[in-house]
């Protein structure tokens, strides 16, 4: 694997991120600190979509210029995702100068070539979706069925991309390349509605909508939001009508567009077809995440359980994110819906972090310590029983993450780790140094130390710091590659004294953990 290039949908920067925001976030970082470890170049784009109406309107209403309200909240953005430890590659802004001047050429492109044509048009218009609803797109009272809000009837003269012209190549497409739409099931609800595609508007008239990137040479007309807005995937790398940059032609196409289900029409059908149009590779993979849900209730401004990602650290008092990056990103299963609780993450991470990953590797060095003076001799290692099922479960990981899923991968890991502590349980080394029987003691505390190299090497993309940790306490190069691996990762020698050894993972109700039980 040459190179991996994943970007996240761009975020719109009507208001400030949320739960939801986060999940889409963490999960795109998590598959590109996976591929880390088995690739040598990853490309991680994410970003801000900065142009519409909704901005337009909430700038007015607040008495600023719309540029002021995106620099505002698109810093919003980027503050959340550094105390998320995303670790992205770029991030973009579609006021950024040089996307709105390829934007411009490309949809200049598209019109001389026959591709865009201009058009009166009267239709519903979701201010919301940011798109045109047939009426059979909505509930049975006439409303959108994402916004609950009745569409308005918009009468202009609008360019329109010939979006029907491309229905039976993408038809076609999809159904030869069944792993095109991640999961799989979402395949037919694409195709369901390439059905009854028609062209679509891809400009708005300016006494509507000021707020977006000129049409050349027509100053009455603005740049719709998809072409707009989609197109970031590429001019990120610096792609050109004219003359596409090398990073362009190195990184394109990417290996996956992260998104949430509800924009799969837009991802699955516009950007494919103008990337038809303009003649450019697919991208390989369109993942749809599902939505997560707040105590079992869709997020809502309204019923007032709209969750900031940083609020859940503060109320937790969480020195990292690791715990909260490990539950969103377990919470469900392979583009299926998932839910946050207080209750859940509590337990959950307790659990998973605490009480079995952190506690085995802390009991282990610690029995390494009282036994052995913290030493791995060269007569603990010979043949590992846990070794086999560590390095199949690092090929299972690895296909999971082929399919991304994500959820599935992380819950594998800690299949690992209760194997490692069950093990640890049968062998009893506390027992067998009891009856003197040192090097059967000190082989079963290496083995266990062996696998959780492998442990930390995996868990590193759900939460690095805990596995900064773990691989510090172990002398373990967290660099390692995946497929570099072995039976033997542990060094002979010193490896920790009683002072080094430190609790990877603090139970969110213990004493230490609550900061504000300190405070009393």
């Amino acid at each position: 694997m040459e190179k991996y290039y994943l970007t996240t949908a761009i975020d719109y920067v009507n208001g400030a991120p949320h739960i939801g925001h986060a999940y889409e976030k963490i999960l795109t970082d998590i598959i590109s600190r996976h591929y880390t470890q088995r690739c040598d170049d990853v490309y991680f784009l994410t970003g801000t979509d900065e142009h519409g109406i909704k901005i337009q309107k909430t700038a007015a209403e607040k008495g600023i210029t719309p540029k002021e309200l995106c620099d505002e909240n698109s810093q919003k953005f980027k503050d959340a995702w550094k105390a998320l430890d995303i670790d992205y590659t770029k991030f973009i802004r579609t006021t950024d100068e040089y996307h709105e001047k390829i934007v411009q050429h490309i949809f200049d492109k598209l019109l001389k070539q026959g591709d865009i044509y201009k058009h009166s048009y009267e239709g519903l218009y979701c201010t919301g979706c940011e798109c045109f609803l047939n009426p059979k797109d909505l509930t049975e009272d006439g409303l959108c069925p994402d916004h609950l809000k009745k569409p308005e009837v918009v009468k202009e003269e609008n360019y329109f991309f010939k979006l029907s012209k491309y229905k039976d190549e993408l038809i076609k497409y999809i159904k030869e390349h069944p792993d095109f739409i991640v999961p799989s099931f979402r395949a037919n609800e694409v195709l369901n509605q390439l059905e009854d595609i028609q062209d679509i508007s891809v400009s708005r008239a300016k006494s509507n909508v000021k707020w977006g990137i000129d049409v050349l040479g027509d100053n009455e007309q603005s740049i719709y939001v998809w072409i707009d807005a989609l197109s970031n995937y590429i001019t990120a790398l610096g792609y050109d009508t004219e003359n596409p940059s090398e990073g362009f032609k190195k990184y394109w196409p990417c290996e996956v567009h992260v998104i949430g289900k509800d924009i799969l029409k837009f991802h699955s059908i516009y950007w494919p077809a103008f990337l038809l149009a303009l003649k450019l590779p697919l991208p390989k993979h369109i993942f749809a995440h599902g939505w997560i849900t707040i105590d079992e209730s869709k997020m809502s401004k309204s019923l007032g359980n709209v969750i900031s990602p940083t609020s859940v650290l503060e109320s937790f008092n969480l020195e990292h994110p690791d715990a909260f990056r490990y539950y969103m990103a377990t919470s469900a299963p392979c583009g299926r819906d998932g839910n946050y609780s207080d209750d859940d993450f509590k337990e959950k991470v307790n659990a998973h972090l605490a009480n079995s990953m952190g506690n085995l590797l802390n009991r282990t060095l610690s029995m390494l310590v009282k036994y052995f003076d913290g030493e791995v001799k060269e007569e603990f290692k010979g043949e590992n029983p846990l070794a086999k099922k560590a390095l199949g479960t690092v090929q299972i990981v690895k296909n999971h993450f082929d399919n991304f899923e994500i959820a599935e991968a992380g819950l594998e890991i800690t299949s690992l780790v209760d194997s490692a502590n069950k093990y640890v349980q049968d062998t009893a080394p506390w027992t067998l140094a009891k009856e003197g029987k040192m090097i059967e003691c000190g082989k079963v505390l290496t083995n266990v130390l062996d696998v959780m190299c492998i442990i930390a090497l995996l868990i590193y993309p759900y939460c690095p710091n805990i596995a900064k940790s773990m691989a510090s306490q172990l002398s373990f190069d967290l660099k390692t590659k995946l497929d570099d691996l072995t039976a033997d990762n542990l060094k002979c020698g010193k490896l920790i004294s009683k002072e080094e050894i430190k609790p990877v993972f603090l139970r969110l109700d213990s004493e230490l953990a609550d900061k504000s039980v300190k405070k009393q």
